[in-house]
Parts: C-alpha cells; structure tokens; sequence
C-alpha cells in the first residue's frame, strides 16, 4: 500500500563528516549485497563480467522496502547544505519519494527521512512531512534539555567504527548489517524509531515517548480509518470538511473501547476529554454532551473532531425511533464475513444476516418497535443498531425539501412513504395537541429521550415575515395558541347597540380582510410564477400556513440543502408541525431521501 512508508532513515551532518546513523528496515537484498561487494584490486573485468553486469535500475522497491542504496549514497543525498534546514525536503528517485524535514541545531544536522512510494498522495507526503518535522523538534528539545542527541549519536558512530573495524579485518562484506543490529540493542532513539516504523505499517497511530520524557502523539488517518472500513482512504481534508459542517443538532459515536481514548490526547486535554466522555451517549446531541459536561460547544467540536481524526469516534445524528436506515452499498455482507461471528458474538442467539435483513429498504426504527414491546428488547436492537453503524453497514438517510412548482399544480414526484408518514397526521387538529404519531414515543423507551431536537431559540436569518408577524410567528411555534384579530375589542362592541350576532358578523368580516392582506403581503415573497402555483392551494387561504412556509423559504430550507431535523432543530419546529406544512403545500414541494454529505463524505470515495 502507498500509504506505507518503505523506511526510515537518520543521518547526521557535523564537522566530522555525514553520516548515515541508523535505518529501519536494514534487511539487505540481494541486489543491494552486490554493490556492496569490494572487488580485488588485481581482478581483471572480462567481456563475461561485462555481459552479465545487471541493466540500470529502474526500481528501488523491494517486497515493500527501500533498496538499491547504499548508505553512502544515503548520507550524501541527506545531509543537506544549512540553506536548505527547517523546510520541507522532498526528493524524487525512480519509484521512490523521500520526505524530511532537515533541523539545524548547534553546527549538528540532523535529518529524519521517511522512503514513501513515489505514488503516494500530496496529503500523505504532507503527513509525513509533518511528523519528521515532529520528531526534529522532539529531538532538539531533548538535546537542550539533557544533550541527548548528542550521547545517542555518539553511541551510533561508535558502533558503526568498531564493526568497521571488525569487517576490514575479517573481510565481512555485510558490516553495515551487524552495526545497525547493535544500534537497535543498544540505542533507545533507534528503538524509538523502529517502534514509529511499525506503528504507521500497522495502525497508523503513534504514542511514543522519547528518552522518557517528550511524548509524540500523531495519527496517520489514511491507516488509521482502514481499521474499521477496509480498503477506503480517507484523506484529511475529507475530515476538515465534515468537521466544519458539525452542527449542535449532530451527535457522536464512539469506534472503540472507552480505554482506547487517552492515547490520542496529550495530558493537556486529558481531563475536558474525560468530561466529555462522561457525558457520552449516542442517543444524545452535541449541544445536550456539551451542558451535561459543562464544556463550551466549540470545546466539544474540537474534542470530537480530533477523535474522529483518529478514528476514534465518528458522527452521526443521535439515535430515535425516527431515524431511517439502510443496508449500506459496500457493506461486507458475505458469508464467509468475520463480522458474521463477531455480531453472533456480541448478540448471543441472533442472526446479522436477519436483523439486518430489515434494512433492506429504508426502514425508520419506530417501525420495528411497538409500544408492546418489552424496554429490553427495544434496548437490543438501539444496540444493534449503534453497532451496524459503527461497522459501516447501515447509512442513515434523511429528507430533503426543494421548492418546485409545477404549471399542472400537482407534484408526481412527491416521495409516497414519507406520504403515508405525513398521512398519519390530523390535518384538522392544529394545537399544541396536535402530535404525529413520531412524537408520541411510549415510556420507557430508551429512544425516547432523542427522538426530537434539543428546542434552542430561533438565531437564524430573519425574513420580513418575521418582521411583520413575528407575534404570530412566534405563537404558532411555541405553542399554536393563535389569537383572532379583533377579539380583543369584542367588548366594546357588546357594550354598544349593536346585537351581538351583527359584532360577530363584524368582527370576522374585519378578521376575514385582515387575513386577506397578510395574505396578499405573504405571497409577495415569491416570484410571479411561483405565486400562481401557490396562491391556488388551500393551504395558501391559512395565513399561518402560509407564514411558516414563507419564512422557511427564504431561510433557504427548501433548495435540498438541509434536512428535516435540521430544519426543526434551528426553527425550533415539532416533527409534526413540519410533516403537516410539507403534506399541505406538497404540490410545490419535492421531498427525497439521501444520506447527509457531512457524514458520507467520511466514508465514500466519491
């Protein structure tokens, strides 16, 4: 895999020359052994040697390692001129790119090469770059602090003059074998960098501690995230955009062991890390783990944010009965699966292939529960679930708005299923009471306590409706109490010689032209043929209707940007009261199903 790197190397620039110190993997091919043999100074080279002298080499890969160089050549390639120190160094040979970043300290150079595949991306050459940028500074700071470098580096050109010795007397062609394989005995930096070697190969994940005392933390997330979706590289800035995209509405969901958290961070942030995480539950938003944890909200996208860069954790919208799910397309779902046994192992008696069978077309959790049910059997499969999730196999959809009239009047490409939800909604009950049958989740359901978005004071972008109504916008979100016009003055009329059916009759004639102009004002929101389509629909004769459905339209909530729980999360709405606007105006409203992009783009190529 590019991701890899093929070695790393060390090496040293002072007064007494360059010096390759140390290199891991130091496995010498065949073809390596061969530039190192010293011919006799009396042989004569025939036409033979000649003929059978090995073509240029095109490769310096190896069964994944660096080869073909000889630490000479290595020394001379790394030891740079002071000019070009405390920058990125990066040097392409054949099918090899060598990454570094050269630190000059006290007339001492010392350089940390990582051998990557020529191949390899610019964000993983990045990576790299940056940790040997990392353990320049660790050193230096080790340096000043007790002179370790400077014994470690001692250490290393001893080893190599003694086996030099050694080799010249005995005639040992494989010296440079026997020092580095002294150099790891003996020499904690070599071990260290051995350890960083291994590391990167196989987790991509890095807690090393230098001479006791500095601890390197680093993460490598184009390995790191192949632990739980084989075969996907995930690249940083796939990361940075789903982070910048995290609302408060958005939850968590932990991809490892509570145990397995603290390596990621530095002491530093080990307590508001514990805070969080005892706070923690995926059936919560953000914003709730934020004031249960007493920790600003930005505090806690940072804190998610690295944990998801580590693969750790990753997003999701928190667990309810509303939540739509369904198989995900890549899901390894073969027989000879390993997480076939582990989910048996996990869930002793049931089937993977069974419970996720129900998945085959979108299905929301709260049809696969009934009020009936045992809270335990509920909790089983809130379990599964979170578990499905955190193996990649189910993706959440949610419901996208966009506004799109049409000349006949009818939408035919109004979504039936979310039809059938919305039908299950009285039309003509609009009060507080009025409640789908998605609110209403039966005690003791461990779902319950998620299935709506935390209410938050309305922040957004203020329309004129808001200006012009806002008393009755905020009536019909809090709580749908709406006052008529005129009721206020009822008793004045009463008290005069009018009867009082004539004061009614009144009344609701000046109510009735009110409404008229608010409706008239309402509908100057849209454009003329967008107009037309709507002031036809019977919705459009409410002007609380239509209020709620200009104010949502230019807050830009109907161009298939922002899901439905956004959407009830940032305008403070009931599922219901959403259901029941989007099934009175559905004739100029196309609803669909998708996942969010802020969560699939961690895990999708495209």
């Amino acid at each position: 895999m590019e991701v890899n790197p093929l070695s790393i190397i060390l090496v040293k620039s002072d007064s007494k020359g360059d010096r390759l110190l140390f290199r891991y993997p130091f496995v010498i091919t065949s073809n390596e052994s061969n530039l190192r043999k010293k011919r006799h100074p009396y042989s004569l080279i025939t036409q033979e040697d000649i003929l059978q002298s090995p073509l240029p080499q095109t490769s310096n890969i190896h069964q994944g390692q660096l080869s073909g160089f000889t630490d000479e050549v290595l020394s001379t390639l790394f030891a740079v001129k002071p000019e070009l120190c405390n920058q990125k160094f990066e040097l392409k040979v054949n099918d090899v790119r060598f990454v570094a970043h050269p630190t000059y300290m006290q007339s001492i150079l010392i350089n940390i090469v990582f051998a990557l595949h020529a191949q390899a991306s610019y964000s993983i050459v990045k990576c790299y770059y940056e940790l040997s940028k990392r353990l320049g500074h660790a050193l230096v700071y080790e340096e000043s602090r007790v002179g370790y470098l400077s014994d470690e580096m001692k250490l290393m050109v001893k080893i190599h003059d003694e086996i030099a010795t050694t080799s010249a007397e005995s005639e040992n062609m494989f010296h440079s074998l026997s020092a580095f394989d002294l150099i790891l005995e003996q020499s904690s930096l070599a071990q260290c960098l051995k350890s960083i070697y291994h590391d990167l190969c196989t987790t991509g994940l890095l807690n090393t501690t230098i001479n006791q005392w500095v601890t390197l933390s680093f993460c490598l997330p184009h390995k790191a995230h192949q632990a739980h979706k084989k075969g996907i590289i995930v690249e940083p800035e796939k990361i940075d955009r789903c982070l910048q995209s995290l609302k408060p509405y958005h939850g968590m969901l932990l991809l490892v062991d509570l145990t397995e958290l603290l390596d990621c961070v530095p002491p530093s942030g080990a307590r508001m890390l514990l805070q969080l995480i005892n706070a923690y539950n995926p059936l919560k938003t953000l914003q709730n783990m934020a004031n249960e944890a007493d920790l600003a909200i930005n505090h806690v996208y940072e804190l998610v944010g690295h944990l998801v860069y580590w693969a750790k954790a990753t997003i999701i919208y928190p667990l309810c009965e509303t939540n739509v799910y369904v198989i995900a397309p890549d899901a390894p779902l073969h027989t000879q699966s390993p997480l076939v046994e582990k989910f048996s192992i996990k869930f002793p008696g049931m089937s993977l292939f069974e419970v996720i069978s129900d998945f085959s077309l979108p299905t929301s959790i709260g049809h696969l529960t009934t009020p009936l049910q045992h809270p335990t059997r509920q909790g089983t499969l809130a379990q599964m679930v979170l578990w499905m999730l955190q193996h990649h196999l189910l993706m959440q959809l949610h419901t996208y708005v966009q506004f799109m009239p049409t000349d006949e009047g009818s939408n035919e490409f109004y979504d039936n299923s979310e039809h059938n939800e919305i039908d299950n909604v009285d039309d003509d009950v609009n009060n507080e009471n009025s409640v789908s049958q998605d609110d209403d989740l039966h005690p003791g359901s461990l779902l319950s306590m998620s299935s709506q978005p935390m209410p938050v004071p309305n922040t957004s972008r203020r329309s004129i409706t808001d200006e012009h109504f806002s008393e009755m916008a905020d009536s019909t979100i809090s709580d749908n109490i709406i006052t008529k016009p005129g009721s206020s003055s009822k008793s004045n009329y009463s008290s005069g010689s009018m009867s009082t059916e004539n004061c009614n009759s009144l009344q609701d004639s000046l109510a009735s032209i009110e409404d008229e102009e608010k409706i008239k004002e309402l509908l100057m929101a849209f454009q003329e043929p967008e107009r037309s389509a709507i002031k036809d629909l019977p919705a459009a004769s409410n002007p609380e209707d239509l209020n709620l459905m200009v104010r949502l339209y230019q807050a830009g909530y109907f161009k298939g940007e922002h899901h439905l729980e956004e959407i009830m999360y940032f305008e403070n709405l009931r599922r219901s009261q959403l259901l029941q606007l989007l099934d009175k105006f559905r004739d100029v409203l196309i609803i669909y199903e998708t996942e969010d992009p802020a969560i699939a783009t961690l895990y999708t190529q495209t």
